[in-house]
């Protein structure tokens, strides 16, 4: 690799690293303080909100790749245009094809992150994650129990409890299941205990009142008892070790037949065709990204008043490319042969790089089309 080659692809990852790191603290600051507030108010310890963010962090990298990519090779340009490195370079013969290697070098270097984050990272991080949370809904103490509210951990059934001691005595119990559409049961208790049974949860409740409605006709009876047992069980969003989804899946699972791990996971062939080629496609868009950025500028020529002009035009054109890519998957997502649509934006953003190389190599031909005042 040549000595401009280096620097520039040094300059390059410099920026992009600086930008990538801006970025990704401000979206999790965004992010956790949400996070925060949803798991602590939950009762939830410290520990485990820096689990969680720690799970985000694979899939909020993974947005702001592309972005970094682009300020980054804008950045770079940008500069080198003002302080005339590029001018010089292109007085001693070097052409735009010669000055795009080292962007090109630096796209593959971030399609390349990208790569391992959305093949591996990402869903590796996402599925447990979704482990995690299941985990923590299924603690019904921190997520179904709170004293002194009436809760609806489920449809038509209310639950009360006036105190939880701190040996986990649930106090003056209050339960309202009106599931059946045939009757209705209250449950009054004066102290309740939660109990693990295996993989279902009881609430064990003492000295209590049962009164159920009979809505045919209107009958209510009631009933006292010492101690009777509730399976709350139903009441606890649950999640399994079989339960697949395809986004928590690494690639390599999602290359073999769609038909069949459409019957595993429940979703449609047209779900798992975009998820994998969504993958590929968004690696070869931090590519198209870095190369948008650079070659936009450059066709601008040199302007001793700025090429901000080229910066809006280059982001508005990438903001374009990238909002054609998210009107693509519902059509991909309805029929699983159309998943070659998904690399049709980083296509055109390749074209559109190429053009805007091929103008500055052809500066008259620009001039003659968009005449600016050249610099002083």
């Amino acid at each position: 690799m040549a000595r401009f080659d280096r620097y520039m692809l040094s300059q390059l990852l410099l920026l992009f690293g600086f930008f990538a790191l801006v970025l990704v603290a401000l979206f999790w600051i965004n992010r956790a303080v949400i996070l925060f507030d949803r798991l602590i108010g939950d009762g939830q310890s410290a520990l485990v909100f820096l689990e969680f963010t720690a799970l985000g962090l694979p899939k909020l990298i993974g947005t702001v790749l592309p972005i970094a990519a682009f300020a980054g090779a804008v950045y770079v340009t940008n500069r080198m245009s003002t302080e005339s490195e590029i001018t010089v370079l292109q007085a001693t013969g070097s052409s735009p094809w010669r000055l795009a290697r080292p962007v090109m070098v630096f796209g593959l270097c971030v399609g390349l992150m990208m790569s391992i984050l959305s093949h591996f990272l990402v869903p590796m991080a996402q599925g447990q994650l979704d482990e995690r949370e299941a985990e923590i809904s299924e603690n019904v103490t921190a997520g179904l129990l709170k004293e002194g509210q009436f809760l609806h951990p489920s449809e038509k059934v209310t639950f009360y409890t006036r105190l939880i001691g701190i040996d986990g005595v649930l106090h003056d119990v209050f339960l309202s299941d009106r599931r059946s559409p045939d009757e209705g049961v209250i449950y009054t208790a004066s102290e309740a205990y939660l109990v693990r049974n295996g993989e279902g949860t009881t609430l064990i409740m003492v000295d209590g009142l049962a009164q159920r409605l009979e809505r045919p006709g209107n009958r209510l009876s009631t009933a006292k008892f010492r101690d009777f047992s509730f399976d709350i069980s139903s009441l606890v969003t649950r999640s399994t070790d079989e339960d697949l989804t395809v986004p928590n899946m690494i690639t390599p699972a999602l290359l073999g037949d769609w038909q069949e791990l459409s019957e595993r996971t429940g979703d449609s062939t047209g779900v798992i065709a975009e998820e994998l080629h969504a993958r590929f496609a968004q690696a070869l868009f931090c590519l198209v990204a870095a190369l948008v950025g650079f070659s936009v500028l450059l066709a601008g020529g040199y302007s001793r008043f700025g090429i901000w002009r080229e910066v809006v035009i280059a982001f508005g054109l990438l903001i374009a490319i990238d909002g054609l890519r998210g009107t693509l998957v519902n059509a991909v997502r309805a029929e699983a042969s159309l998943w070659p649509v998904l690399y049709l934006p980083s296509a055109l953003g390749l074209v559109l790089a190429i053009s805007a190389l091929w103008i500055a190599g052809h500066p008259g031909w620009l001039r003659r089309l968009f005449p600016r005042r050249s610099a002083a």
